[in-house]
């Protein structure tokens, strides 16, 4: 794989009155809330979510958890919504599908109906999607598979909602970088293998419509293969895909999965022979951690330079306000609490569950201020979301107009490990920076941003960038 040491020039730290506005009540002036029309003091807006907190996914939502919190405790602090508090309430599904129905039976036959709900992961969107859909509950969810977003048909929208682009979309734009290969990282003749989990959401980005699309940027298809969350040893799997001609390894999976492609790289002597690419979870803090199970020639953990999807500005990014006021709360937060908010709970999950409780805000005051709170039902959140426009904390752009189930703004990034000049990524001439934490030493994984954000390519089926043949 080559090594972008080409990077190291980049630097990485780079309501009482009937029309109330939001930052009236203490909110900074860069949350952009629209204004009250209703005092909602006394009334409490619950975040309802449930998914995996204990199985394979608990990497990624155990932190969600805590940026739902803080965010919340935050947003109580300067006025709430309209007045209004917000709280959560969730339930630990642990990845059982079986779980996963009966806890959408207990919260939907609650009175009242919930007005909105949370998920976690793609599958449980699919199982719920009519479901949801004949309830008149609408969900909002991380990142979606087209069957769940759009049905099996691929072009009916539902009631669910990604906060992130389609995992197609995101393959798409990481074939478009690689295609135009603007800093020479590439292989002439780039071929992509496909290995990730089963499932779901491990197959959601390998449809044909991507690969009609990556063969249109340029990039072949090298073939996909599959493992399971508990699997350890996919050793077969990666040699077979580098034996059909791949050199780029892209993996739809989180936390253990894009660690453990990473680790087989390494232990096979194939680190100079293929570039490991992944979806926006693969550039996670937990893969940063895991990655460091394995090193690899370089002296650096097995996960340094594996590039994905960044759709949403990250933790290193602090001239952004939305993202200097998240570390400045959970900074706060860990020095009145040690061990609360460790370097593994600084992730996506956590930058989501604030977007999440910013989102809820602006989406309630839109609805409220167009029916009545007294009055909002699942179908009038669903109006507001399908015609919303707005930027939660100034962190990334939502927009589900023209029917789309999922934002579009995309970039492409890459995972690197902080240097000891606390600037910019590690290599051979700035060793890694090494933090104590409790009774561990870790490196700091950075993402390095290589692209602006643009638009992804729409590549549902009949999606607009879909190749025509």
């Amino acid at each position: 794989m080559k090594r972008l040491s080409f990077l190291l020039m980049l630097v990485l730290l780079v309501a009482a009155l009937p029309v109330l506005a939001q930052d009236d009540m203490g909110f900074p002036d860069f949350i952009q809330h629209s204004e009250c029309s209703e005092d909602l003091t006394g009334q409490n807006i619950e975040i309802l979510h449930f998914g995996d907190l204990s199985g394979s996914y608990a990497f990624i939502t155990q932190p969600l958890l805590a940026g739902l919190g803080d965010a919340i405790a935050y947003y109580n602090d300067h006025g709430g919504v309209c007045g209004a508090t917000l709280s959560q309430r969730f339930e630990d599904t642990a990845g059982d599908p079986d779980q996963v129905l009966a806890a959408y039976d207990r919260f939907s036959t609650e009175d009242p109906k919930p007005q909105v709900l949370v998920l976690y992961a793609s599958g449980d969107a699919e199982a719920l999607r009519d479901r949801v859909a004949e309830d008149e509950i609408p969900v909002l969810i991380s990142a979606g598979s087209v069957p769940g977003l759009y049905g099996e048909d691929g072009q009916t929208p539902g009631w669910i909602f990604a906060t992130n682009p389609l995992y197609t979309d995101q393959l798409g734009s990481f074939c478009q970088f690689v295609g135009q290969d603007p800093m020479d990282m590439f292989p002439e003749n780039p071929t992509l293998g496909y290995i990730s989990w089963e499932g779901a959401f491990g197959r959601a980005a390998d449809t044909a419509e991507t690969r009609a699309y990556c063969a249109e940027q340029g990039v072949n298809w090298g073939g996909s293969e599959f493992f399971l969350p508990i699997t350890t040893d996919i050793s077969t799997q990666v040699q077979n895909l580098v034996d059909a001609g791949a050199n780029i390894l892209y993996t739809n999976s989180l936390a253990t999965g894009p660690a453990l492609v990473a680790s087989t790289v390494v232990n096979l002597g194939l680190e100079d022979q293929v570039v490991l690419a992944g979806v926006n979870w693969a550039l996670d803090t937990s893969v940063g951690l895991l990655g460091q199970g394995t090193f690899g020639a370089d002296g650096l953990p097995s996960t340094n330079g594996l590039i994905g999807s960044a759709p949403f500005y990250w933790w290193t990014e602090r001239s952004q306000p939305g993202i200097a006021l998240i570390n400045e709360v959970v900074e706060g937060v860990e020095a009145a609490n040690p061990g609360t908010r460790p370097p593994q709970a600084r992730n996506i999950a956590y930058l989501l569950g604030w977007q999440t409780v910013d989102l809820y805000t602006e989406i309630y005051i839109q609805t409220a201020n167009r029916v009545g709170f007294a009055n909002i039902t699942g179908a009038d959140i669903k109006e507001t979301v399908e015609a919303l426009d707005y930027s939660p904390l100034g962190l990334t752009d939502i927009n589900f107009q023209e029917g789309r189930r999922s934002t579009s703004a995309n970039r492409i990034a890459m995972m690197a490990y902080l240097g000891e000049d606390g600037a910019t990524p590690a290599s051979a001439d700035n060793p890694p920076l090494v933090l104590t934490v409790g009774d561990r030493q870790i490196l700091v994984p950075i993402l390095v941003p290589l692209t602006d954000f643009v638009d992804a390519p729409d590549l549902r089926p009949g999606g607009a960038d879909v190749p025509a043949s």
